[in-house]
């Protein structure tokens, strides 16, 4: 049997280089979101909120990452459902001029996708709850639907 004939399944790979232009609009709007999210300040997941917060007023990608959702790229689509997702954003040194600047797979051998699925296999995580997990392997905030 075919690949076509297996599986309905699709991996859709994105990936885009985004410049922040204002860094206060960014947090403002991220913390917006996190204020709809948690509701009131002070409930039970206060440390998170507090946390959460923290991160997007310091670190652009931070911000970036709790405000894109893939499920909004798709949801309008016909005939297709989400069933996973999984993104990042970090902060990268790019340069606009150079023609080599844009590498899509920025020296990995491919397998990176693949090990984000199964994890480091210590069962830790941190950084933003609201992002989801902190991938310390790749330097990257993740989140996944």
């Amino acid at each position: 049997m075919s690949t076509s004939e297996s599986s309905r399944f699709v991996r859709l790979r994105v990936e885009m280089v985004l410049e922040i232009t204002d860094a206060e609009a960014l947090s403002g709007t991220a913390l917006e979101s996190l204020a709809a999210e948690y509701g009131e300040p002070g409930g039970e997941s206060a440390e998170e909120r507090t946390h959460a917060e923290t991160a997007v007023r310091e670190d652009g990608a931070e911000a970036l990452a709790s405000l894109i959702d893939p499920f909004d790229l798709v949801s309008e689509v016909p005939g297709v459902e989400l069933t996973q997702a999984s993104w990042s954003s970090e902060t990268i040194d790019y340069d606009p001029e150079d023609p080599d600047g844009w590498d899509l797979d920025d020296g990995q051998d491919g397998d990176y996708y693949d090990d984000e699925e199964e994890g480091d296999g210590d069962g830790s995580t941190s950084g933003v709850p609201h992002n989801g997990e902190k991938d310390d392997k790749h330097g990257s905030t993740e989140r996944r639907a």
